[in-house]
């Protein structure tokens, strides 16, 4: 029977039946715990760890190393609720498939439409990032590649009318782009300027991605393992030149200037529900999903307070401003040669992480169109290669142009909002699922605390501590969106005192509630404006043709 609702909803069996019925000429099973952990790992530990933890150790001193404790837990709290998820639907589609069978195809459709520009977002960063590190270590090694192909045009454009504009004190950088644009050929009056790097790198990692999970399985193992050698080698090494003195004071600018990174330091941790797009081509999903992503996020956390706390006690706090922390705390100590070796590591993690985006996305696709929201081809499955064909070459040149020619400050604007949203439905689609009493068979639950008594006396105690504090009007002026964030906390304080809801998607869905707000308007604005284009293509096109609407 059709169904013209837009919230209709899948049952859980009509998914896995769907995902059997395609499996005959579709993904190939191949994935064990090791594998899934490994392209956690690759996916967290990418241009985070070699980069984003100076600043924040910057902001808050020694004591961020306590920071990514505390985040690192928030994001078991997600985990566990995309574990419990995948233990009841082992089918691609991340959290786009979680949430049709709890909150319907409209969320549905929305999640998908966000994660589709949240991935494609984070691979052009990853591979901007990726040329910038490549294009540093061959000038490392005395290999001077043409500077006009590793930058794109607004960027070269604007240093050039910075160097004319005679500003004063003009960073290395932006004199390196200012010259890329004088040195660049010209094309009638245009000047010819691409990332050609991030480009290059793009489609042969989507090449890879595209012969086969079983390579792209290997080349993620053999990654992964080789950053992990050189990061255990660099805390090793690193721990002989700490000095305890740069310890202290431990938290230099308090809980502030410690929380101040919160954001940034959860997007270094960003990148473990990546392996759920894989669930149809593990051996046994149920059993490996949810150990493989608390195992990568426990391995991580350990990796990233133990850097922070090496590369604190190397140097003092306030010199890793920098975009290349670990490799300028071993050219401090005058240690070249572990510099040299850092430099190379950053382009093997970047690469990792590449990959493993590059090959979530294509999954997105696939999931959406089985369900008939998009068109047919997507869901396409290579006859030799058990791969979808069609969606992983649009994924490549979706990626790949876009960096060829923007900034990467342009497409850090765009994101995070749809990760944080499809955490926080993933979150509540597990309540959900409790409440109606369909989880009872999952073969992982998220183990059961009570949260009756606690939401709302928590509520209290947090309410009474800011306004103690004179800053519950001032903080709702700064960040307006605060408001939902304490309305929704209301809400969940009632609802859990009636039905008696586990407090760990309680705390998933307040934790990252409250770093939304930490978002500026810029990415709201862009998120809205895609979200619009996805309604207008749902409505014209996913309702009607929707398999529930057969």
């Amino acid at each position: 029977m059709s169904d013209n609702s837009i919230f209709r909803r899948k049952s859980i069996n009509n998914v896995l039946q769907q995902s059997e019925d395609s499996h005959g000429g579709g993904l190939v099973k191949i994935l064990g715990v090791r594998d899934l952990t490994s392209f956690g790992i690759a996916a967290i530990i990418g241009a985070g760890i070699f980069s984003t933890i100076g600043r924040a150790s910057f902001e808050g001193g020694p004591a961020v190393s306590l920071l990514f404790v505390f985040v690192s837990i928030a994001c078991i709290f997600t985990a566990l609720c995309y574990a419990q998820f995948a233990s009841m639907v082992p089918v691609s589609g991340s959290a786009y498939t979680y949430a049709y069978v709890s909150f319907g195809e409209i969320f549905a459709w929305i999640i998908g439409w966000a994660l589709i520009l949240e991935y494609a977002v984070s691979n052009m960063v990853v591979a901007i990032s990726w040329s910038e590190y490549f294009v540093g270590m061959l000038h490392g090694f005395g290999i001077n590649f043409p500077d006009y192909l590793t930058i794109d045009y607004g960027t070269a454009h604007e240093a050039f009318l910075e160097m004319q504009a005679g500003t004063s004190k003009l960073t290395d950088s932006t004199l390196f782009a200012a010259k890329a644009y004088e040195h660049a050929p010209v094309l009638g009056s245009i000047k010819l300027l691409i990332d050609l790097p991030a480009g290059v790198i793009t489609m042969l990692v989507t090449s890879l991605v595209y012969v086969g999970m079983k390579e792209s399985r290997s080349a993620s193992n053999f990654l992964v393992v080789l950053k992990l050698v050189v990061i255990l080698m660099v805390i090793s090494v690193g721990a002989f030149y700490v000095k305890p003195e740069n310890w202290s004071p431990f938290a230099p600018n308090g809980a502030q200037g410690v929380l101040g990174g919160v954001a940034s330091v959860f997007f270094a941790f960003i990148g473990f529900d990546s392996i759920s797009t894989t669930a149809e081509e593990c051996k046994n999903p149920q059993r490996d999903l949810p150990r493989a992503m608390i195992y990568c996020l426990v391995i991580c956390a350990v990796l990233y307070v133990c850097i922070t706390l090496v590369l604190t006690g190397m140097v003092n706090y306030t010199e890793l401003k920098v975009d290349d922390p670990l490799a300028y705390v071993f050219q401090k100590i005058n240690f070249d040669f572990m510099a040299g070796i850092i430099s190379v590591s950053a382009v093997v993690a970047i690469t990792s992480a590449l990959l493993v985006y590059q090959m979530g996305q294509p999954r997105i696709w696939m999931a959406m169109s089985r369900d008939g929201l998009l068109w047919k081809r997507f869901s396409k499955i290579h006859p030799k290669f058990k791969t979808p064909s069609f969606a992983t070459i649009v994924t490549g040149f979706v990626v790949a142009i876009p960096s060829l020619f923007l900034d990467m400050g342009f497409f850090v604007d765009l994101t995070s909002v749809g990760t944080f949203f499809a955490f926080i439905l993933v979150c509540g689609g597990v309540l959900y699922l409790d409440y109606q009493g369909l989880s009872k068979d999952a073969k992982f639950k998220i183990p059961y605390l009570n949260g009756q008594f606690i939401v709302g006396p928590l509520l209290l105690v947090a309410i009474s501590f800011v306004i103690y504090n004179n800053t519950f009007f001032s903080e709702l002026e700064a960040k307006p969106l605060l408001a939902v964030f304490w309305l929704v906390w209301a809400i969940l304080s009632v609802l859990a005192y009636q039905h008696k809801f586990s407090i760990l998607p309680v705390l998933g869905i307040l934790t990252n509630l409250y770093l939304m707000t930490e978002l500026g308007v810029t990415n709201w604005t862009i998120f809205l404006i895609w979200l619009a284009i996805g309604l207008v293509i749902y409505f014209i096109y996913g309702y009607k043709n929707s398999k529930l609407a057969q």
